[in-house]
């Protein structure tokens, strides 16, 4: 009977002692995240501070619980699928990312490691989801309304600068967003708005002063650009040059923050604090396939008064009274 004893203790001490071993080990793991940027450290330190700022209000720190490997493509897309494949082979626990060529380059580069989007396009267009609802494979995260977002820049435009006719669009010929969702929208809207859009793509900075030239030589009556991470790290190289050839601007809130004439947007520093969330959820065991996709909910028109002065424009009262943003 002492022994019998004896053997049932044992067996309940050790089936105890395995979940909190277990738990133990779960605690004192190190995480290892994967950052792929599409542009630069420098440029994108405001939105990578707030994914920072969002795993430290979960209890991640830096060091202690995670450790996280950044890649950087400089702007040049074609490494991208290059810097994935380094992130996969490092073997991360989650791997973040933003923009639709990063997201794809990431998706190539792994169908097991779970991804999240810390600002996307369009994910169904795209194919990288099945649906918002239930993704499906392993990606998640949050996303914009790219295509919309170009459309209300139109309309914004519109109100404006309602004799405006000869309008042109500012994209990235690398980005498939632009190409295959945001362009042809773009161009639906345009004409319900009695306006000529003439496309002008620039991969890059060095590809900006032609871009530039060439709508002048259109004789374009102003200009509307498209957002992704190349061009939200130069948004100020745009608006300068946009201000120089005299040409009324519009685009995502970082360029009217820069100094383009105006914006409507979402604040997609907001996103990148709000992928912390799914990271989590993902550290903590769920699969990126069940996590529905997040979209923006809130919206913001920026008004830049300084630019407006020296083209010497006026804002309409209207378009003022609805502006959630002023920059004097």
């Amino acid at each position: 009977m002492n022994n019998r004893r004896k053997l049932i203790v044992a067996l309940g001490a050790g089936a105890l002692a395995a979940p909190l071993g277990s738990l133990a080990q779960q605690k004192g793991k190190v995480w290892r995240i994967g950052f792929l940027g599409a542009a630069t450290a420098s440029g994108s330190a405001r939105r990578v501070e707030a994914l920072r700022a969002g795993l430290r209000d979960l209890g991640y720190v830096e060091g202690k619980n995670i450790v996280i490997e950044f890649r950087w493509a400089e702007g040049n897309y074609e490494r991208l699928p290059q810097l994935a494949a380094e992130l996969v082979r490092l073997k991360v626990d989650v791997l973040v990312t933003a923009g639709t060529p990063s997201i794809l380059a990431a998706k190539s580069a792994t169908t097991t490691i779970p991804i999240v989007m810390a600002s996307g396009g369009d994910p169904v267009a795209t194919g990288l989801v099945t649906s918002l609802a239930r993704p499906g494979g392993n990606v998640t995260g949050m996303a914009g309304f790219s295509p919309e977002l170009m459309v209300k820049r139109l309309e914004l435009l519109k109100d404006v600068f309602p004799r405006a006719r000869q309008v042109a669009v500012l994209f990235n010929p690398d980005n498939p967003s632009h190409i295959k969702i945001s362009l042809p929208v773009m161009d639906a809207a345009a004409k319900s708005l009695k306006l000529e859009l003439h496309q002008f793509g620039a991969r890059g900075p060095s590809e900006f002063e032609s871009a530039f030239a060439a709508m002048a030589k259109r004789r374009v009556d102003a200009v509307v650009t498209s957002q992704d991470s190349m061009r939200t790290d130069n948004a100020g190289a745009i608006a300068n040059l946009a201000a120089k050839m005299r040409l009324p601007s519009v685009g995502f809130p970082e360029f009217a923050e820069a100094g383009g004439l105006m914006a409507y947007g979402v604040n997609r520093v907001e996103f990148f604090r709000r992928a912390a969330y799914f990271v989590d959820r993902i550290l903590k065991g769920a699969r990126p396939g069940d996590l529905p996709v997040e979209q923006a909910t809130r919206f913001e028109t920026v008004l830049n008064l300084k630019s407006a002065k020296a083209l010497g424009l006026q804002f309409p009262q209207a378009v003022l009274a609805r502006a959630d943003r002023v920059i004097e």
